[in-house]
């Protein structure tokens, strides 16, 4: 029974050798992936650095070397053929000069600035009123001595009307103290009174011409404020701003409440009259002085350059800032020239 157990637990001689498909599949394979990494690991003539087989130290100095050369053969190239320009032609190797693109010959500092108007002068009332009639709007050339806005006048016409009735009664009196002092002469001279009446006629006479001088006073205090009821622009110029409109109450200063009269009418300034304000370094106040020539030019308009000249140095510096102030002028402005728009200026070498 053991026996049978035993044999039939046996392997049989021909099932004791092994396959060997799957091991000669398994060489063939490694001697291709060993082929294809010889291949490209063998170095041609095509390849001009091989990849993985370099350090990238070694690289840079083979391409350093490489152009090492080319550049030793250039000159004597050039030199061969004749006409042949130089390396210096080549704007890209020529250092920048102060004449370059974009730089002025002979300039010592470039900054940036504002142009502003000289003079911008905001026409305010003298009094509070009501705006009757403005006769300019945003834009509109001025003349010196041109009416740009009346204010409301019947107030000061109706008082006008009573002072002059005021005159009239203070006249009637000067007449009347006159007939009373010719009268008390006659009656002094006769003896008939006595002197006090003729020295109190005298102050009579004196007391109602006073009154008259006082209110032709008065009469012309009036005329005053309706002189100051037509406004009228101070200066040749440009309207920059209308700030007022008819039926608006305005005022020579505000007071109270989060939007109280307005206190100017309009601001106009000379167009023909501009500068750049520029707040400048204290590390370039040396490179600037009162009188140097300079130029400009607005951003907007960069082929248009302006001559110009320091006017104005601040006496004050900007501790915040670190900055002084400075103005240049403009020489000889046009409608380029835009106020509150940058520009750029070149500071030339005295």
């Amino acid at each position: 029974m053991n026996e049978d157990k035993l044999q039939q637990l046996r392997i049989a001689s021909g099932r004791k050798q092994r396959s060997r498909g799957p091991v000669w599949t398994i060489g063939i394979v490694v001697l291709v992936i060993t082929a294809v990494v010889a291949y490209f690991a063998v170095p041609r003539a095509s390849d001009g650095v091989r990849s993985g087989m370099k350090s990238g130290r070694e690289s840079a100095v083979t391409k350093a070397d490489k152009e090492l050369a080319e550049r030793s053969k250039r000159p004597a190239d050039g030199a061969s053929q004749p006409g042949a320009k130089s390396s210096s032609s080549d704007p890209a190797s020529r250092p920048a000069t102060s004449g370059g693109p974009g730089k002025v010959e002979g300039s010592v500092l470039t900054v940036s600035g504002y142009i502003v108007n000289r003079e911008r002068i905001e026409i305010s009332p003298r009094f509070i009123g009501v705006v009757k009639w403005i006769g300019v709007k945003k834009g509109d050339s001025v003349t010196n001595g041109q009416t740009v806005v009346l204010l409301d006048d019947v107030e000061y016409r109706a008082r006008l009307a009573d002072v002059d009735g005021q005159i009239g009664v203070a006249r009637v009196a000067v007449k009347r103290a006159a007939a009373d002092l010719k009268r008390a002469e006659d009656l002094v001279a006769n003896k008939v009174e006595m002197q006090k009446m003729l020295d109190d006629a005298r102050l009579q006479l004196e007391s109602a011409e006073a009154q008259v001088t006082q209110i032709q006073g008065s009469r012309r205090l009036l005329e005053t404020y309706l002189d100051w009821c037509v406004i009228k622009s101070p200066v040749d110029g440009v309207v920059l701003d209308k700030l007022v409109d008819p039926n608006e109450l305005v005022s020579p200063q505000t007071f109270g409440g989060t939007r109280g009269p307005s206190t100017s009418l309009i601001a106009v300034a000379d167009p023909n009259d501009l500068q750049v304000e520029i707040d400048l370094n204290e590390s370039d106040l040396a490179k600037v002085a009162l009188g140097q020539k300079c130029k400009v030019s607005p951003e907007a308009y960069p082929d248009k350059v302006y001559d110009g000249v320091v006017a104005e140095r601040a006496p004050e510096a900007s501790r915040q800032k670190g900055t002084l102030q400075v103005k240049v002028q403009i020489k000889h402005p046009d409608k380029f020239l835009t106020p509150e728009l940058s520009a750029k200026v070149d500071f030339l070498a005295q």
